[in-house]
């Protein structure tokens, strides 16, 4: 697989940066699609069904792999040859903090620190670069173990240290929760829209400060305005399958798109803030686990059922907060800002997904 979404200039930095982050895109989605489309579908059918176990361990390893899977694709990105595309693959897992060790035994938790991802395989792709092919008959002896001694280690080291950048949004953010309830619900779908399609985990961002409530409802209603709004707007320049990945996936596909061309967030901050302030004023909540999933695996919805219950009223608000609305408002501001006030347009969304 590669993906590119501009073609290649004559602008080295450039190019380097969007080959990782295009890697660090869709790296992410192809990791959690799996969880997304199964793991709420499996947990629910696990007691009429316990032999689907096996599925849900499935797609908790595919999470958990995550960094793997970014760093082999950063190195697809850049045309490296396999072994070296897997070296930045494993230099990037080790880093990324997904693997523990216990009591002398190796333990997968989680997906690991999406930022240190980014920056290990940025240096590992580098390492790679910098050693080119001078190896030659050297190469499979040589790589792996310069790449995963020089960037996996030193992404390892300074893991503690990135991890305090989604530890200060956290505090941010948490300021917020002070706020007027239907004020904080809108600015907290707004950040969480535009956290969804950066390099930030909005997971971790609930989990770091226990967002829970109406806080966590609208932490998910501004990652369905990003899902929603991202897959309308590129509806016409996008094959079927990659828009709908926005939401049933993950928005952080257009991460690489949004960081070139930060003006195609309009649309969507706009149908956030609505979202949010329609969230109050329904009363969507949700958990800490919950909050930044959004309409990924129905994990937003059910969080909400589990803690207000599975009655027709609250059904009927769950599809106009999860569903109508950002689709609504997405059609809505998609319109307004490519024709009424027309200063983005449907190729700016596009993603040239092979």
């Amino acid at each position: 697989m590669s993906v590119q979404i501009q073609p290649q200039t004559a602008h080295p930095a450039k190019d380097f940066t969007m080959n990782v982050l295009n890697g660090l895109a869709i790296g992410t989605v192809v990791a959690l699609i799996p969880g997304a489309l199964l793991g709420e579908l499996v947990r629910a059918l696990l007691p009429h069904a316990p032999w689907l176990d096996v599925v849900l361990q499935a797609t908790q390893v595919s999470n958990g792999v995550m960094g793997l899977v970014i760093g082999f694709m950063v190195g697809l990105n850049f045309k490296f040859t396999p072994i070296q595309s897997a070296a930045v693959g494993v230099a990037t897992m080790f880093a990324a903090g997904a693997v523990h060790f216990e009591d002398g035994k190796m333990v997968l938790h989680g997906t690991g620190d999406v930022i240190t991802m980014g920056v290990t395989a940025a240096l590992a792709a580098g390492v790679v670069l910098w050693l080119g092919n001078s190896m030659k008959a050297y190469t499979i002896l040589v790589i792996p173990v310069a790449v995963l001694a020089i960037a996996g280690v030193a992404g390892r080291l300074a893991l503690p240290y990135i991890q305090q950048i989604t530890y200060w949004i956290g505090q941010g953010v948490e300021s917020l929760l002070t706020l007027q309830p239907i004020i904080m619900a809108m600015l907290i779908a707004v950040i969480f829209s535009i956290l969804i399609v950066s390099p930030i985990t909005t997971v971790g961002i609930a989990l770091a400060i226990s967002l829970a409530g109406v806080g966590s409802g609208a932490g998910n209603l501004g990652v369905c305005a990003a899902g929603f709004g991202l897959a309308i707007a590129g509806w016409k320049v996008n094959s079927h399958g990659t828009s709908l990945a926005h939401f049933i996936g993950s928005p952080k596909m257009s991460m690489a798109n949004v960081l070139k061309k930060p003006k195609i967030m309009l649309p969507v901050i706009c149908s956030a803030a609505l979202c949010g302030i329609l969230g109050a004023i329904l009363g969507i909540t949700g958990t800490p686990m919950s909050a930044g999933f959004g309409f990924s695996g129905l994990v937003g919805p059910l969080a909400y059922f589990g803690l207000e219950g599975w009655t027709a009223l609250n059904i009927g608000k769950a599809l106009i907060a999860f569903v109508v609305a950002p689709v609504a408002f997405g059609i809505l501001f998609n319109r307004v800002f490519t024709q009424m006030v027309p200063i983005i347009k449907p190729e700016d969304y596009y993603l040239n997904v092979k």
